[in-house]
Parts: C-alpha cells; structure tokens; sequence
C-alpha cells in the first residue's frame, strides 16, 4: 500500500522528521520559513495531509482555494486560532492540535516570565554584563516579592492549572477565572471567580493562559489595567492578541503595573520596538514549549494524530 503524501511545513525534532520519513511520502521544509499562503493552496492538490506550526494561516480565503485532495490538517500546536475550523471543516477537512504535551514547559516559561519581571531581570543582567554594576544599598534593585502573593490565573486549563501547580511552591494565593468553575480536584483550593474583574481586584500578579478568540482579543485592556492593585506585575505567555499593548505600555509608565513577562506578542516575530526602552518589560521570542523533551512529543502528538486519521479511526486530538 503507498504512503500518504505529507507535508511538514516547519523544521521539527530530529526524532519526529525521522518518524515521519519512515511512515509518510513526507516532503520537509528544512529552509524552516513559514509556508505562504500560495504555498498552503498548492499543497492541498499534492498532499493528502500538512503538519503545520503556529506560523501557517489556513483562513477562510486560503482554504476556498483548496483542492479536494487534502484531508488533515495535523497542527504542531496547542493554539488553532491560526486556522479557519469552520471552513476547514465545510470542507470536510479534520483539524487536530497538540494538548497535554506542552503544559509543563509552557507553564515553566510563564513562571521564568513572572521571576523576571518581578526581580529586574532586564535591568540586572543589563547592568551586569555591561560593567556598570559599581555600587550597592538596600534601596538597589528592589522587586516585588513572589512568595505568599495573590497571583490571578484568566485561562484555567491545561496550562494554567499547570502554572497554578508550581505556584503553589511559592506559597502563593492562587485565584482564577475560568468559562466555568473547576471541580475541587482540580481547582486544589484555588479561589474561583465568575468575572474578570472580580479577579483582577485582588491579582497582585496577572498571568493569562486563554485563547486567543473574537472574545479574548483584546482582554486586558485600558479599563482592565486600572482594575489591578497599583503595582501589580502581568504575564502573558499564551498569544499576544490578548494584551492591548498600548494601553500596557501607559499602564507600565503610570506605575499602575510595576512590570511585564511576555513570551507573545501581537507582532510575531519582532514583537513591540516600543517595549525595548522599558528595563520592566521582561520579554522571550514565543519559546514557551521550546524544550527538547516537549517538542518531540508534539511532534509525535501530530503524527499520532495522522496515523489514526489514515488508519479510519478517530484521532484522538479532532477539534
């Protein structure tokens, strides 16, 4: 029986190309650039499935120009707002993601963020390496204290109970809010709140973990900001459309919020030029699930996800 056709539109591990060489007719781009628009359209005529990344967008104009070839769209990623569902889905296409697997390592990075933000990171690796560290006093770089602070989680699923997890090593107050309220077991004592503003109220920090959705865009806001306790640090590594960033950075030179952890950004790649002259803005290029470990699970997730889908079962990731 001949291979399936699949296209890889990202380098991946090591561990998962070598999988899927040996299972699929597997075309890789190893330039590793975003695939185009033009690019998506053509292969849905030559490839029965695509493993794409965060970086490939199958909207609802792309996906009008498809053949009728392709079958599954296997996503390298947690995230789909990349792609169109419903349209995908008129056509009759499956659309599948990567959960479970990324939790940990993204859920580490947003603590990373938090640490950072909180304790200058910036300004003191700045002042480090560049030779200017020359004095001290008690009054030298004093941060916000993590240990036993209220720490508001938007996004309680997979990732933020993950977060909220190794949070609670910092002995911190955790509160969140969710679409609905967690069964005890896995809300471990965390404090349920049915609005976001309930929950900002008491946020000394602020980490999201939602989707990127028509509802979330756009979540913390100029109104919202105002609503932290002054002071307050915000963390964001799930997408960048969540944040205004405007109305961050005028929160961030009010004081209002002392400091900001950001892995996304609503530009990517380059993030926001604007945020470079703030030593309180602690930022990392979107890297939350770039461990070795996390990365060949996903990509075994994909492939998982391919193999059942061609073997007329059910993938077990189907959105």
């Amino acid at each position: 029986m001949s291979k399936k056709r699949l296209w890889i539109t990202r380098r991946l591990s090591d561990a998962t190309l070598e999988r899927a060489l040996r299972d699929y007719d597997a075309v890789i781009n190893y330039d590793d650039a975003p695939g185009t628009a033009e690019q998506i359209i053509a292969a849905s005529a030559e490839f029965d499935a695509i493993i794409p990344c965060h970086s490939e967008h199958f909207t609802a104009e792309v996906v009008a120009q498809f053949s009728d070839r392709l079958k599954i769209v296997a996503n390298h990623s947690v995230g789909v707002d990349h792609c169109n569902l419903p349209a995908l889905k008129a056509r009759g296409i499956a659309v599948t993601n990567t959960p479970d697997v990324l939790s940990d390592a993204t859920a580490e990075l947003a603590m990373l963020l938090m640490l950072g933000a909180a304790r200058h990171a910036v300004a003191g690796d700045r002042i480090v390496r560049t030779g200017a560290w020359d004095s001290w006093s008690p009054a030298f770089m004093v941060g916000k204290q993590v240990t036993g602070a209220r720490l508001g989680i938007i996004g309680m699923g997979r990732v933020g109970r993950a977060f909220a997890t190794k949070a609670r090593g910092f002995d911190m107050e955790i509160h969140y809010f969710n679409r609905s309220e967690l069964p005890a077991d896995q809300a471990k004592g965390a404090i349920y709140h049915d609005n976001v503003e309930s929950l900002l109220a008491v946020a000394d920090f602020l980490s999201l973990h939602c989707p990127a959705t028509p509802e979330t865009t756009g979540l913390m806001n100029e109104s919202r900001f105002a609503l932290l306790p002054e002071g307050a640090v915000v963390v964001n590594s799930a997408r960048g459309a969540l944040v205004d960033e405007a109305a961050l950075l005028r929160a961030l030179e009010s004081g209002r919020i002392s400091a900001a952890g950001l892995d996304c950004f609503q530009v990517e790649p380059g993030g926001n030029p604007a945020f470079a002259a703030h030593d309180n803005i602690f930022m990392l290029p979107h890297i939350g699930s770039a461990t070795r470990k996390t990365r060949d699970a996903m990509g075994f997730r994909a492939l998982d996800n391919l193999d059942a889908f061609f073997a007329g079962q059910t993938p077990g990731d189907l959105l």
